[in-house]
């Protein structure tokens, strides 16, 4: 399992292939707009539906560890079936993250790494705020075996949706809801590690608004870090193209007070209830893609 050093040092030996066609930022950002205007929202299935779509060769390392019963704490990780757009539509949307797939490191087969596209639409719950449903985010990324045979993976992009408002703004009442200028939006970003193989992230979570300066930030100094598990098991729902919905989620992390807010530092985190050790949530219903490199040209 590389770490975060080890994907940058490989960033830096990556070779030039000039067949590969140019990185895009407007795709993904647009991918994600595609799927956010059709009202797209990704279900878990249920274990038996998983039972008789799933190949048994293969287990989407992208997911995270494998699936694991969720405590009590955990019950309200939604895994209904919601309505959702056509797998036409998703898979359309998803595959325009082609255009951020990552160089590979030297020496690796193509053939047996994998560039995968992945669609989370999280829901989020930090010390004691009452926050909306982020926006989707996509995230891209390399995955397969270095040169001696050891895992390896390559970040490649993440694309946010955008701020979203956050009901009461800074004062938590309906005056915050009132006055434009007591506005409060929070943005996910990503924290600058991942590890797909075994499901962590590191984040940071922007928050903005008319009395807030650029740089207010829980996870500024030191990320968020996450470690999700699975809720629930994948389902195929095609496997050409490959079209994979699960649903993941981390109860267990510690969220920071937020920083470099200005003299509005203290009343964020009294806001927020934050510094909290625990009863922080994030969980996401999401759906990937994958293609191998010798096919994405």
């Amino acid at each position: 399992m590389e770490t975060h050093a080890a994907q940058n040092a490989d960033r830096s030996r990556r070779p030039s292939r000039p067949s590969r066609p140019r990185r895009i930022r407007r795709a993904g950002i647009a991918a994600v707009t595609v799927l956010a205007a059709t009202g797209l929202a990704l279900a878990a299935p249920s274990a038996a539906q998983a039972a008789d779509t799933v190949p048994a060769a293969y287990t989407p390392a992208a997911a995270g560890p494998a699936a694991s019963t969720a405590a009590a704490s955990t019950a309200t990780v939604s895994t209904a079936t919601v309505s959702a757009a056509t797998p036409e539509a998703e898979l359309a949307a998803l595959e325009a993250g082609y255009a951020d797939c990552p160089e590979l490191p030297q020496g690796v087969d193509p053939a047996r790494w994998r560039c995968e596209v992945h669609l989370a639409t999280p829901k989020l719950r930090l010390g004691a705020a009452d926050l909306p449903a982020l926006r989707p985010i996509m995230m891209v990324h390399a995955e397969g075996p270095l040169a001696d045979g050891t895992p390896g993976q390559v970040w490649g992009a993440w694309h946010g949706g955008g701020p979203v408002v956050v009901p009461g703004g800074l004062t938590g009442t309906p005056a915050g809801d009132r006055s434009p200028v007591l506005g409060l939006s929070l943005e996910a970003e990503y924290g600058g590690a991942s590890d797909f193989y075994t499901g962590s992230m590191e984040m940071r979570f922007r928050l903005s608004g008319p009395l807030l300066p650029d740089g207010c930030e829980i996870g500024r100094s030191a990320p968020v870090s996450l470690h999700f598990q699975r809720a629930g098991s994948s389902e195929w729902v095609s496997r050409n193209p490959p079209l994979i919905h699960f649903s993941a989620y981390d109860d267990g992390f510690a969220a920071p007070a937020p920083e470099g807010c200005g003299p509005l530092t203290g009343l964020l985190s009294h806001r927020l209830g934050l510094p909290a050790a625990s009863g922080n949530l994030l969980s996401y219903d999401a759906s990937y893609t994958f293609r191998t490199y010798d096919r994405l040209h």
